[in-house]
């Protein structure tokens, strides 16, 4: 007898669902039970909270297939393609753009029934006077324009759908704020007074605002997370999305920060001038000059510690954390490559000078220092960001990995919401690498950038920055030829 095709898979939707609905009831566990076991990343798990629970009735057969897609073993490429897809939505606000006057959006990939949200800010440096932004719209339009963006956006790293890439955040609503107003998420400034429109700030206020017809006024969690000026973006707006979210009514959410490749510091730099052209302005000037033309809005209680000459300064996460009241996790290359690229330090295009080399290692030592009462996994990596890489699972410090590290910290503030946070022995959340030399870390990802396009391990990595190999040898007190 032969059955026909809508016949047949509705039969198999159906046995999909009652499939589920016995696994589902396989794997239930007692708290208790939760604690001693493993979940699929290898980490140690937790007792069930509301916050990582799915809230409501059993989902319909479809959302059941695509719970049950989350193995790779089981489900075809298209279909995890499509779940870690992210659509394209522009804000209802058109009053609020990108650089160019184009409409400003956001990705949104919803999970019915969660109450865990993540919201995760784009980076990109930024630009700070015409000739900058000229050229930056020129060279890479994306950053400025929103005429290009696809409509649908990969989620991957911690926005990524499967629970072996994202073993904490694969069930939240995941959000993507693409950057385009070249701002570091701070200006408030419309097209109409000038060439650029400068937003960033405004952008963020009206992808929360958009969000709660879909839920985000229900949520429990509420985690702003960013890199490169991203992370920047997100210290300087962590308590405005709290404030919003209180003013909406959302009163029961934890509004969290997670900072990626964000935390730049002020310190004296190598180059012969400060002002070669129009473009080479450094980073604390250059954001100088942006704050004015962005007309940027800083963290309030940040900007009453300073004069208005020095109110750029709420710019540093190490001059700006103490004023934050939401907590914030940071996430740091003691070697970032977006800070020495700021610095006019190019790896993997140039041999290094003894000031330059010195640079860096400076640039480590105080990095370090203004992380020591930070919760933070820190790394003597080359590097720009990684959360939003498939890779950031494997990275480790001290033999704890990044997962395990926001695991903690998260534990942390569920346990306790008064006084500061203690990270215990058993699950520290407060990881500073302390091996000398920069990639020095195992873990690490191999360097791109290699002049043969290959990617270079850490003894090419030194080879090609041409160190005085006996005097640092010296230095470390090491034989040279280790």
């Amino acid at each position: 007898m032969k059955i026909p095709g809508a016949l047949l898979a509705l039969l198999l939707l159906g046995e999909a669902a009652s499939q589920s609905k016995r696994q589902s009831k396989a794997n239930v566990k007692t708290p208790a039970q939760s604690q001693k076991g493993l979940h699929a990343a290898g980490e140690l798990a937790q007792p069930a909270t509301e916050e990582d629970t799915f809230v409501g009735v059993l989902p319909p057969v479809p959302d059941a297939l695509a719970l049950q897609l989350r193995s790779p073993s089981l489900a075809p490429l298209p279909a995890l393609k499509a779940l870690n897809n992210m659509k394209l939505f522009f804000l209802r606000n058109s009053g609020v753009t990108c650089n160019d006057g184009t409409a400003a959006g956001y990705y949104l990939r919803e999970t019915r029934g969660s109450k865990r949200w993540i919201i995760f800010l784009e980076g990109g440096w930024c630009c700070y006077n015409k000739e900058t932004c000229d050229t930056r719209y020129k060279n890479i339009r994306r950053l400025m324009s929103s005429s290009d963006w696809p409509q649908t956006k990969k989620g991957t790293g911690i926005l990524s759908a499967q629970m072996e890439e994202s073993p904490r955040w694969w069930n939240a609503n995941a959000v993507f704020v693409p950057y385009c107003s070249s701002d570091i998420w701070s200006g408030t400034l419309p097209k109409s007074q000038q060439d650029y429109a400068f937003m960033g700030s405004l952008i963020i206020q009206e992808v929360i605002k958009d969000l709660v017809p879909k839920g985000i006024k229900h949520a429990k969690v509420v985690l702003l997370a960013g890199a490169s000026a991203g992370g920047t973006g997100v210290l300087l707006n962590l308590e405005r999305v709290a404030a919003l979210l209180e003013e909406l009514e959302a009163e029961a959410v934890q509004v969290r920060g997670l900072v990626d490749s964000g935390w730049f510091l002020d310190i004296n730099h190598p180059r012969q001038s400060d002002y070669l052209d129009a473009t080479s302005y450094a980073p604390t000037d250059a954001i100088k000059k942006g704050l004015r033309m962005w007309n940027g809005i800083l963290p309030e209680k940040c900007r009453q510690q300073f004069k208005r000459a020095d109110e750029w300064q709420c710019f540093l996460g190490y001059r700006l954390f103490s004023s934050l009241k939401s907590p914030v996790f940071v996430v740091q290359w003691l070697f970032d490559e977006e800070q020495m690229k700021l610095e006019s330090i190019h790896l993997g295009s140039q041999s290094l000078a003894e000031n330059q080399w010195n640079h860096i290692q400076n640039l480590g030592r105080e990095l370090r220092n203004s992380l020591r009462d930070v919760p933070v996994i820190a790394s003597n990596t080359f590097f720009l960001s990684f959360l939003f890489h498939s890779y950031w699972m494997e990275f480790q410090v001290k033999g704890v990995s990044l997962a395990r590290a926001l695991q903690c910290w998260e534990r942390s503030l569920q346990e306790s919401n008064k006084g500061p946070k203690v990270p215990p022995r058993s699950c520290p959340f407060h990881l500073i690498d302390s091996c000398p030399w920069p990639h020095c870390n195992p873990t690490c990802s191999a360097l791109p950038g290699h002049p043969t396009g290959l990617e270079g391990s850490f003894m090419q990595t030194l080879l090609r920055l041409r160190p005085d190999v006996p005097r640092k040898a010296q230095e470390f007190r090491a034989d040279p030829s280790q």
